[in-house]
């Protein structure tokens, strides 16, 4: 089957008849990724490829295939576990994995009628890659399930990578990379937009991607979406386990761990877009001895300040992991670009150390999330000098009078053209003011009320004319959103003061 549409409609079809025993979307698509990575495997040791199976004997997918009713559950509950003490990619996709399909009659057709009827290896890289990417949407848009917090809606992935325009030989990382949509789209663009050599092509399946996770279960899916798009598996295509050393030296391309604890690496590209909500899994300690008031606590001397807001330390590390010249592009929340304190302290040593040159003003209603403001910030680190590197900040508004929703309206990558076109990628100082695009200078950036960046200048023609109010759920998501930020601030205030 090559059309990867009709591979997720018969993939997920089957899904509908495990909801109905209480298995979740995002618990299929994990169970489907550990029986796709055993067939996978086998495949690849039998011929034409003839490699030696990472899959101890016994544990492997014709063991499974022989097996049926309960000796087929107690059998895949083993596997499971025996493949999670393993190392390398074994360790990454069946760490901590357990059997969430209770029905033994079910597992056996998921495995005999669904994965063992598909050779998956002769199938491309981009169908395999599509199909599994196109689970992972359905997972997103499942909203109990609250995986959309893990996916960045792809045009505007697709856009920031066509700015940010990666060349071969730079290291790549997403320190926050969810199932992997800023890695893939860095790696599609590079095969696309440069005849690559065989030495390149090697280098773009292991160790030009770097991909940092906090939770185990979505370091999986990533892990074995990148490996069904080609990365992470040897000039061969075999899924074999590499030394396991992750982001920061040649191995994995994707590791679990908590990304703000320390430095992991030294990177020429960041994109990322990390976790939304308001409180860090550790408190930062700063070079001052500041910290907020949280029971762990991790020292980073390479930070500007101390605070318990994620993304303002996320924007913190992304610096920090910057090769000099090395660039970044990072979506972030509004209240990064005007909450005081440490925010404001964040803002004037990122305007001096590093050329903060574009911020797009991002639309609501195109992330899972609901209500999020939200924008991209793109920067590029350099070397300390006395004069700040900012020179003029050049912003375009996507959002004032543009509404976009997940069903009826969704974004799409021409949405961005002209934002593309504005950015200038070959040559920035070439670009043009339009209605949409201003520039705005170091010194009135500075001169500003706690140097805040949440500018608008365009005329909201919700505000001049009633009829030209967006429909009620956008409104009630606006104002649920505001809501929320307002009770976290508050939240926040009331901890401070205890």
């Amino acid at each position: 089957m090559s059309n990867p549409t009709a591979l997720v409609q018969k993939l997920w079809n089957y899904c509908n008849i495990l909801r109905d025993d209480g298995l979740s979307y995002g618990d299929y698509v994990e169970q489907l990724t550990f029986l796709l990575f055993l067939k996978m495997a086998d495949e690849q040791s039998r011929p034409p490829f003839n490699k030696p199976s990472p899959i101890p004997k016994g544990k492997d997918w014709p063991a499974l295939l022989a097996k049926d009713g309960d000796e087929l559950e107690i059998h895949y509950r083993h596997t499971l576990e025996e493949l999670g003490k393993r190392s390398g990619m074994l360790g990454v996709i069946f760490r901590k994995a357990q059997n969430k399909i209770q029905d033994p009659a079910k597992l056996r057709r998921l495995i005999v009628d669904l994965i063992d009827k598909e050779q998956w290896s002769s199938l491309s890289a981009d169908v395999k890659g599509d199909a599994y990417e196109g689970l992972l949407q359905k997972n997103a848009e499942d909203v109990k399930g609250g995986a959309g917090q893990y996916f960045t809606p792809r045009p505007l992935i697709a856009a920031m990578v066509d700015v940010v325009a990666p060349q071969p030989g730079q290291a790549i990382c997403d320190p926050a990379c969810g199932t992997g949509g800023f890695l893939l789209a860095a790696h599609d663009y590079l095969a696309k937009h440069h005849a690559l050599d065989r030495a390149q092509k090697k280098r773009l399946k292991s160790g030009t991607f770097f991909g940092i996770e906090l939770v185990d279960s979505v370091t999986r899916l990533c892990a074995m979406n990148l490996l069904l798009h080609g990365i992470g598996e040897t000039e061969s295509g075999d899924p074999r386990p590499s030394d396991g050393r992750g982001a920061g030296g040649e191995g994995l391309p994707v590791v679990t761990k908590d990304a703000l604890a320390g430095k992991h690496g030294e990177y020429g590209i960041v994109l990322a877009n990390p976790p939304f909500g308001k409180k860090s899994s550790v408190t930062i300690v700063n070079e001052a001895g500041e910290s907020s008031k949280e029971s762990l606590i991790i020292n980073r001397d390479d930070f500007w300040a101390s605070t318990s807001n994620k993304q303002l330390n996320f924007l913190q590390h992304i610096f920090t992991i910057l090769k000099q010249h090395g660039r970044a592009a990072v979506v972030l929340p509004d209240n990064v670009l005007f909450e005081g304190g440490a925010g404001e302290t964040i803002r004037r040593e990122l305007l001096k150390q590093a050329d903060v040159h574009t911020l797009l003003r991002l639309p609501t209603g195109i992330f899972y999330a609901q209500g999020v403001k939200a924008n991209v910030l793109f920067f590029d680190r350099k070397p300390a000098q006395e004069k700040p590197w900012t020179q003029k900040l050049w912003i375009y508004d996507l959002r004032t009078n543009l509404h976009f929703t997940l069903k009826e309206n969704t974004l799409k990558r021409s949405d961005l053209d002209d934002f593309v076109a504005c950015y200038h990628t070959k040559n920035r100082h070439d670009r043009k003011e339009s209605e949409r695009f201003k520039s705005f200078t170091y010194e009135e950036l500075t001169k500003r009320d706690k140097v805040n960046l949440d500018i608008f200048w365009l005329k909201d023609d919700a505000l001049e004319e009633s009829a030209n109010l967006p429909a009620p759920e956008v409104i009630a998501q606006e104002i649920a959103a505001d809501l929320e930020a307002a009770l976290e601030q508050f939240a926040t205030i009331t901890e401070d003061l205890k």
